[in-house]
């Protein structure tokens, strides 16, 4: 289910984040940020269209040609014009000759065309495919990065927070000279070295969300908040790579992509060669008094004698095209096997620093760093392990994170290279 939430009020009071006042926040689960970008995406439904285009010319290749008509007639003879009828003598006066050709295309052509042109719709509908499946890649990158971004951002402003509180109560401490101004102006540079960073995080988030907004087709007063559980996990156990190698060849677009075109190039040589085959004009006539016969029938049969233009250079050309496709063919599949290997070894080493006993290490940690701020406020310990303390909980913390988004994003590289979710 959608669920949309208008906040009034600031989203956000940390660092990069201050100068945002009002907007929409959009909070949306995967799958329904996949079906507003199927519903509205742009570049999706201007590819759609060429689909339609050439289901149009697919049936306008299935129809015949039209007849022609060819007529003659007199206009003047004899200081008359159009002379129809009979003299005095009761003789037919005047001249008419009409005639209809029908053009028979020989060899198959019709039919050979008719499959190009069928093929040809296929390949737009794998196009079709191929871009949707690129954006839908671009989308759920998008997607996910900005959960982290966001994560990492209130990670920043809890510990921004902990500081200016700590901040606050070294100013009066100081003034009383309990503590000394270095110890002071040491935290005040944390503070401000966090801000920094906080800010670059901050403009990162805000590309994402540009992005993502693009894809998803919403104006720029939409903040999107990602709907996602923190823990991620990888079902990894039933992944063999002869299996994602077949499914990756049936479902990947760029692959079907590569071998639709090779047939494509062998439907236009077998038209080629068909071409250099004479069609067939054929059609009754009728001669009105200017035959030996005043009402004369015939048939008309003419065909083009090909002595000289056989169409040999469109059939060689056609022979190469074959065979540069059969190459191209040859190199997607290995670098698609290459690629769904890559892909699926990125995956099982991913998961491997996502493991139970990893979480339960970050969890711990995160427990025992509640308490350096209230060690250091009751000198338990000094300013330097403070510091350090602190330091080492922010980058674990954001190693966590990273390696969080890393396991999405190597879940979703598989996924792409196999043409489908082959794992979630």
């Amino acid at each position: 289910m959608l669920l949309l939430c208008i906040s009034i009020t600031e989203l956000f009071c940390a660092a990069g984040l201050r100068a945002q006042n009002v907007s929409d926040t959009l909070r949306l689960h995967l799958p329904d940020a996949e079906k507003i970008f199927m519903e509205k995406n742009l570049s999706l439904l201007a590819t759609k269209y060429n689909v339609d285009i050439n289901k149009a010319l697919t049936e306008q290749a299935k129809l015949w040609d039209n007849p022609v008509l060819v007529t003659d007639q007199n206009i003047y003879a004899d200081h008359a014009f159009f002379a129809h009828g009979k003299d005095a003598n009761g003789q037919p006066t005047g001249q008419y000759f009409i005639q209809v050709q029908q053009l028979i295309k020989t060899a198959g052509k019709r039919s050979k065309w008719v499959a190009m042109a069928e093929t040809n719709t296929k390949l737009s509908e794998l196009q079709f495919n191929e871009i949707m499946r690129n954006l839908k890649y671009q989308l759920r990158s998008d997607y996910y990065t900005i959960a982290k971004l966001l994560s990492v951002h209130q990670l920043y402003e809890t510990e921004l927070s902990q500081l200016q509180f700590l901040l606050s109560g070294m100013e009066a401490q100081l003034k009383a000279g309990n503590i000394a101004q270095k110890d002071y102006l040491r935290i005040r540079a944390l503070i401000y070295s966090m801000q920094q960073d906080a800010a670059d995080n901050d403009r990162q988030l805000a590309d994402a969300e540009t992005d993502l907004k693009t894809l998803l087709q919403l104006n720029g007063n939409v903040f999107i908040d990602p709907s996602i559980n923190v823990a991620i996990t990888a079902n990894t156990d039933e992944l063999k790579l002869a299996e994602l190698l077949t499914t990756a060849k049936q479902h990947n677009s760029g692959y079907q992509i590569q071998q639709l075109q090779l047939l494509y190039q062998q439907q236009n040589l077998s038209y080629q060669k068909a071409l250099k085959s004479p069609d067939l004009t054929i059609g009754p006539e009728y001669d009105h008094n200017s035959n030996y016969a005043p009402h004369y029938v015939g048939l008309s049969i003419s065909l083009p004698l090909n002595i000289f233009n056989k169409n040999q250079g469109n059939i060689k050309a056609a022979q190469i095209s074959v065979k540069q496709q059969e190459t191209y063919v040859n190199e997607a599949e290995l670098e698609l096997s290459n690629a769904v290997q890559n892909a699926m070894t990125k995956l099982l080493l991913t998961k491997q620093l996502s493991s139970k006993q990893e979480q339960d290490f970050y969890v711990s940690y995160e427990t025992l760093f509640r308490n350096i701020t209230d060690s250091y406020r009751q000198r338990q310990i000094s300013l330097i392990e403070f510091i350090d303390s602190f330091d080492a909980y922010r980058d674990t913390r954001l190693q966590w994170l990273q390696q969080q988004l890393n396991l999405q994003l190597a879940k979703e590289e598989l996924n792409y290279q196999a043409g489908k979710d082959v794992v979630n």
